[in-house]
């Protein structure tokens, strides 16, 4: 506990140097978090695209495979640009509003354990990362092959949900909130402890295979168990207009739709158990290394 205290107190020094130290790591945060995003969706938004599918349909990872080899490559990228835009900033907000608010948590609770403390940073994080779920909303559209012919493009999605009113952008907002939060909870309190499960390597390559590795576990066992919510955040938002569904309607209708089998239900987890681990080591391993290689003098 007074170690504990004594990095909050280091980490909330209110000195103008320490201020300025703070907001230039805040830069810094952002800008790997967004660099760590786009090399990882540009590596892994095909294989988002399969998981989708299943997702929306409940079919078999093959049969989503044909459904996008029968659109043709030039259909494969399509719906990237929201993804791209949405993850790229709130991946870095969720770095940043979790060094923000884990900073906060230090300086007006530094005698709270540090699991309840990273635990509450990091839900408050999710929580700001939701404002974005326009950009999930759009891209759930643009990936549906039922709005291939209505939406040409994302700035005509968004202009074309305007329609229907703010809400509609908003659409599958609490299954959203309920995984960001808890999501986020389990990578940075469990984080730091399981890397420090493996042996601690003596060159760079070693150090990003680490890094790559705790990522990578943590991610599968993240989206394996957030997996539902993805779900219903997926049948929620492949729909324009009529009325809002609850979270619970909205799994109960998938469940009888699907023979009132949870196996169904959990159609695709294995694709996206891949997803998850290729996805978070990239974003582990390469926001590390872009912190490393960049910003080296930064205090960790």
């Amino acid at each position: 506990m007074a170690v504990q205290h004594e990095q909050c107190q280091r980490l909330t020094k209110g000195s103008t140097s320490a201020k300025l130290t703070f907001a230039r790591n805040d830069s810094q945060e952002f800008f790997c978090g967004v660099g760590a995003a786009s090399i990882n969706i540009l590596t892994t938004f095909p294989i988002n695209k399969i998981i989708f599918r299943q997702q929306l349909s409940g079919i078999g990872a093959s049969a989503a495979v044909r459904q996008l080899q029968a659109e043709g490559f030039l259909l494969l990228y399509r719906g990237i640009l929201p993804p791209m835009l949405q993850k790229t900033v709130t991946l870095s907000l969720m770095f940043v509003m979790y060094d923000k608010f884990n900073r906060a948590l230090c300086r007006n609770f530094s005698n709270a354990r540090p699991v309840l403390r990273k635990t509450t940073a990091a839900v408050l994080a999710g929580c700001c990362e939701a404002v974005f779920t326009p950009f999930e909303r759009v891209q759930t559209l643009l990936q549906s092959r039922h709005y291939h012919d209505r939406y040409r493009n994302t700035f005509h999605a968004f202009r074309e949900l305007g329609g229907w009113g703010v809400p509609e952008y908003y659409r599958g907002l609490v299954p959203i909130l309920l995984r960001n939060g808890p999501s986020n909870a389990v990578f940075f309190v469990f984080r730091d402890e399981l890397k420090d499960v493996f042996p601690r390597p003596d060159g760079p390559g070693g150090q990003i295979l680490r890094n790559f590795v705790s990522g990578a576990v943590l991610g599968a066992v993240i989206s394996t168990i957030f997996f539902p919510l993805n779900v219903i955040k997926t049948q929620q938002q492949s729909k324009v207009g009529g009325q809002f569904t609850g979270c619970y309607e909205t799994f109960r209708i998938i469940y009888n739709e699907r023979s009132r089998s949870l196996r169904a239900v959990f159609q695709g987890a294995h694709v996206n158990y891949t997803r998850a681990l290729i996805s978070w080591g990239i974003i582990n391993a390469s926001y590390e290394l872009m912190k490393t290689f960049f910003y080296d003098n930064i205090d960790r």
